[in-house]
């Protein structure tokens, strides 16, 4: 067993890089919708960010807008 990666296009999934195996061959696919370039922080990354800042303890940061500035 191995690991190709594809990406799918028109219906049909397209290898990233070549793969040997014979025409009409019967593969299985499991989907692991990786669909974030890699390096990129992500849709989770940021939400989990934002839990943060949230659960610091400051329900209204407008309130202390003015404490921050020059």
């Amino acid at each position: 067993m191995s690991t190709v990666t594809a990406i799918y296009e028109n219906g049909v999934f397209r290898p990233l890089e070549k793969v040997d195996l014979p025409d009409h061959s019967r593969v299985r696919v499991i989907v692991d919708d990786d669909s974030q370039p890699a390096g990129s922080p992500g849709l989770a990354a940021i939400y989990e960010i934002m839990a943060e800042r949230y659960e610091s303890g400051h329900h209204d940061t407008a309130e202390r807008h003015n404490e921050l500035q020059p």
